[in-house]
């Protein structure tokens, strides 16, 4: 045994070694050096990289440079965080799919790193929560033709609509509403609610961004405030004390900023119309 603990291959030379104050060394995995520091988020985990960004005259910003290798920066001045395009991929995947948070998706990149010490891999939760809506932001722009139009987006245009359903220029000739059976070109919706589905008032509401204003199936927020204010809405009473449907449509609720959904769709598919989805702030108001 002593022979073999005698034999070191690379003596250590105790020159070498420093002491150093535990409160200067940031909590991670490894200690960052030098200047341009990358926290890259990848779907093999989360890596510390050093990168030196073009700066000839005629290169591009930083963040472009970034978006180009196929990385889309958290920042846009300073960009010193940076999500793949594999990994937004795959988180939007597993959120739809499986039902996955943003949270345990995150935890997940950090044991993907380290197994046993995840809590030293640094926390970039947030910066994955914003980077992920404007993924899908990018995604459905890219879907919908706009990435080569200067032409700016029309209420709805970001989202489809029944494919069966006859649309001019889509899946129908032009000109075939001119035909004396034109009748046949028309659409068949029905409108109705969903009560369920409520939400709270946001805590912040000034720093909320709204990223798809209008260009979904929602209706743009200003115009359809503005409406209610004008309109004036008579209540609905039941005449029947058993029958509390109607009374507890009507009954307010000060916590809720929306207290249910109205839609208009296809009555034939189902397919939502686009730009025609609508909150309720007060019953079927």
């Amino acid at each position: 045994m002593d022979q073999h603990v005698n034999r070191v291959p690379f003596p250590v030379d105790d020159r070498e070694w420093s002491m150093e104050e535990l409160d200067n060394v940031p909590p991670f995995l490894w200690v960052p050096q030098g200047g341009n520091d990358l926290t890259l988020v990848d779907v093999t985990g989360v890596h510390l990289l050093q990168v030196r960004y073009c700066v000839c005259p005629t290169s591009q910003q930083f963040h472009m440079q970034l978006l180009e290798s196929g990385l889309l920066s958290a920042t846009i001045d300073q960009p010193n965080k940076a999500f793949s395009f594999s990994v937004l991929n795959d988180f939007i995947r597993d959120n739809l799919e499986c039902g996955t948070s943003a949270s345990n998706y995150y935890n997940k990149l950090r044991k993907i790193l380290s197994n046993i010490f995840p809590h030293l891999v640094p926390d970039r939760y947030r910066e994955l929560l914003r980077v992920s809506r404007q993924w899908r932001l990018l995604k459905l722009l890219k879907w919908a033709g706009f990435g080569h139009q200067q032409d700016s987006q029309k209420p709805g245009s970001l989202v489809l609509f029944c494919p069966m359903c006859p649309q001019p220029g889509i899946n129908v000739y032009p000109d075939a509403t001119n035909d004396l059976l034109n009748w046949k070109y028309n659409w068949a919706l029905i409108m109705d609610g969903n009560f369920k589905v409520e939400h709270l008032y946001d805590r912040q509401t000034d720093r909320q961004v709204w990223l798809v204003h209008g260009l979904g199936f929602m209706v743009s927020r200003s115009p359809y405030h503005k409406y209610l204010v004008a309109t004036n809405h008579s209540l609905e009473w039941s005449a029947c004390n058993n029958h509390r449907a109607v009374n507890q449509a009507n009954s307010s609720r000060m916590w809720l900023e929306a207290t249910g959904i109205g839609a208009m769709a296809c009555a034939h598919h189902g397919c939502f119309v686009p730009h025609s989805v609508v909150d309720f702030q007060k019953g079927e108001r």
